[in-house]
């Protein structure tokens, strides 16, 4: 069982190597980091879509109200004629 080619134990020996390299410190500190940023993207991501959302909704109400006077232009005009 592996990963692309790479076993099991392959891992752990390059797990250990990068643990003696950077430390637990600073793993945990790349970690948050990381996670800061992924946790920013998202943010990022949900502001924008709930803007297009917003903006969508913006729309439909101005395409409401150019209706609603249409036809109230409509009825007031029916009413002229007969």
């Amino acid at each position: 069982m592996g990963f692309g080619g790479i076993g099991v134990w392959q891992l752990l020996i390059v797990l250990v190597i990068v643990l003696l390299l950077f430390g637990t410190k600073r793993l945990k500190n790349i970690g948050s980091d990381l996670g800061n940023a992924v946790k920013g993207f998202k943010g990022a991501v949900t502001d924008s879509e709930k803007e297009a959302e917003k903006e969508k909704l913006e729309k439909d109400v101005e395409e409401s109200v150019i209706e609603g006077e249409v036809t109230e232009k409509e009825v007031s005009e029916e009413k002229n004629n007969s």
